[in-house]
């Protein structure tokens, strides 16, 4: 027997929600209804997804993994009916994409298996590098389009940004930390704790300019161009850092817990657009993809 999307879709507002009973309003069912679908989804699979309190349910390590692969399912489902009743599946040719690396592993590639999925016949021509270069590929002509991080990016005049998700900054800490008594925190606290600073994608230098408006300044120890590697270190007491939700999942690499809390200061988004050129028409292939990532990410099963 296999799972139904109704039993994903269940298990995925629960998740969302935290709570069983505000499932059940946003899906319109009863509480019983949303319950039995997830006890059938975790048998029919054979693990637990949810853990279950007197406050409402969290996620299990197998239940984070799942609630990617159930976005991922739901979504690719939903795109593929809106298409086939579009007619637009039959599109071929070749997209060359530059994005970066935060980019490519934490927000494109989840994608792309939906995007060869739906249309087959379009080859994507990915190249990985930064984001001044993956722009100056699509002024040249080199690309067709490039994913990029554009917070604080000095846009050029020659090419079009088209915002496609804005991710909120939050500080990183272990399950044991003391910070974690407290429901948000200002970086004035931040100060205080050992730092780890993320150096990939230009992400310290975007860092350095939200904590240039503050007189104190982040204690750092460690630097490094691996989010799993902060991750890691997070996760085992060796400092705090401030990093976009885009990038966090709850556990490391070696199975110990990240926790986040919210931060008082006003600390900037982290935003991922679509850069095109202005005087340059995307190709049919080009504009298929732009569009269905466009669709992607509007929908609330953005991978997470």
């Amino acid at each position: 027997m296999t799972f139904s999307l109704k039993q994903v879709r269940y298990f995925i507002a629960a998740a969302e929600t935290g709570q069983v009973s505000r499932a059940a309003i946003q899906l319109n069912v009863s509480q019983s209804a949303v319950t039995t679908a997830i006890r059938q989804l975790e048998d029919l699979i054979g693990i637990t997804l949810l853990n279950r309190t007197s406050l409402g349910v969290t996620l299990t390590r197998d239940g984070e993994q799942f609630l990617r692969r159930g976005r991922d399912i739901i979504a690719t489902v939903e795109q593929a009916l809106h298409l086939q009743r579009d007619g637009e599946r039959e599109v071929a040719g070749e997209v060359r994409l530059g994005t970066t690396t935060i980019v490519t592993g934490y927000f494109l590639a989840p994608l792309l298996a939906r995007f060869h999925y739906v249309y087959p016949d379009v080859r994507l021509v990915l190249e990985e590098l930064s984001r001044q270069a993956a722009e100056k590929a699509v002024m040249d002509g080199r690309f067709d389009l490039a994913l990029t991080m554009t917070q604080d990016a000095q846009q050029d005049g020659g090419l079009n940004y088209k915002l496609l998700h804005r991710s909120s900054r939050r500080l990183w800490l272990s399950a044991n930390h003391a910070l974690l008594a407290k429901e948000s925190v200002t970086l004035g606290e931040v100060a205080q704790e050992p730092y780890i600073a993320l150096t990939v994608d230009d992400a310290w230098d975007n860092a350095l300019r939200y904590w240039e408006r503050e007189p104190v300044k982040p204690k750092v120890v460690y630097r490094t161009d691996s989010v799993e590697a902060i991750r890691t270190m997070v996760a085992s007491g060796l400092g705090v850092s401030i990093l976009s939700d885009i990038i966090y999942r709850r556990w490391s690499l070696d199975g110990q817990r990240v926790e986040t809390r919210d931060l008082q200061n006003n600390v900037p988004t982290l935003d991922v657009s679509i850069v095109t050129a202005t005087q340059r028409k995307l190709s049919p292939a080009a504009k298929t993809f732009t569009t269905f990532i466009q669709r992607i990410v509007s929908s609330p099963q953005l991978p997470q």
